[in-house]
């Protein structure tokens, strides 16, 4: 019998979000019960080499982040096992690694400075405390925050001006046609509450179609296949993405993203 293996988040890469991440994973092992498969959890904290003793035919489900557990996945992946996501892919959306990547290849990123303030992003790893994302007012806010951050251990960051706009979130399994996106603004959950700087959504027109063809775009760049991010849309129709992330919680479409993400790779 096939082997599904899902790798549980560990707590420290799920800030505020420990239950709608396991959610997403235990709805996707309920597709993976239909299609046949035999399944088993791992947690990223707790696991060693015997927990997978798989075969090409097998597939693993990770929402890990460490670097020792996404090292080890890479040896499952030369020997012809499917992770979802790809470890590339989550090396890849490191925020300084992410944001390099996206200049490069022409995708709406905010500048460095602007004229509404800055965030102050940890660039090594994804935010584990609301302490990873900082807006500053002004360059003193700016200097200040980035002293915390050395103070701290962390030289890998990113600085971004802050968009006026509307902030939308979005969700999506590539070329599967699934994609969703939703305004925090106008539902109130919130991670660390960083959606208030951008006050209430406007719903600016905008072309769906080819934001959702850029996000694609990212997806494949990146080698995420099950993906979700942010992005600010601007008065003018215009928009610039100011995350891209592995394995959402998909909290806002969570049934219909584990039907998607079954279809994509159970079958």
């Amino acid at each position: 019998m096939r082997q599904a293996v899902f790798i549980q988040r560990a707590r420290r890469f799920s800030p505020n979000s420990v239950g709608n991440d396991y959610a997403i994973l235990k709805a996707v092992e309920r597709e993976a019960d239909k299609a046949g498969f035999q399944t088993r959890w791992i947690v990223e904290d707790n696991w060693k080499d015997d927990d997978f003793l798989l075969t090409p035919k097998d597939i693993v489900f990770t929402m890990a982040r460490s670097r020792s557990l996404l090292a080890f996945l890479k040896k499952l992946e030369k020997a012809g096992v499917r992770v979802v996501n790809s470890t590339a892919g989550i090396e890849a959306c490191s925020r300084s690694r992410l944001f390099k990547l996206l200049k490069e290849n022409n995708i709406p990123v905010p500048a460095r400075s602007g004229k509404n303030g800055y965030w102050l992003k940890r660039g090594d790893e994804a935010a584990q405390s609301a302490d990873d994302v900082v807006f500053c007012n002004d360059d003193n806010e700016l200097a200040a925050a980035e002293r915390r951050f050395a103070e701290r251990g962390i030289t890998d960051k990113v600085v971004q001006a802050h968009i006026v706009g509307d902030l939308v979130k979005f969700y999506g399994v590539s070329g599967t046609g699934f994609f969703r996106m939703f305004y925090p603004n106008d539902d109130g959950m919130s991670k660390f509450g960083n959606e208030s700087h951008n006050g209430v959504s406007h719903h600016y027109d905008f072309d769906v179609d080819t934001f959702h063809a850029d996000a694609e775009r990212i997806s494949r760049l990146t080698d995420v296949s099950v993906y979700g991010g942010d992005a600010i849309i601007t008065e003018q129709g215009k928009w610039q993405f100011i995350d891209f992330n592995d394995w959402p919680s998909f909290s806002r479409c969570r049934e219909d993203a584990a039907v998607a993400i079954a279809g994509a790779f159970l079958n």
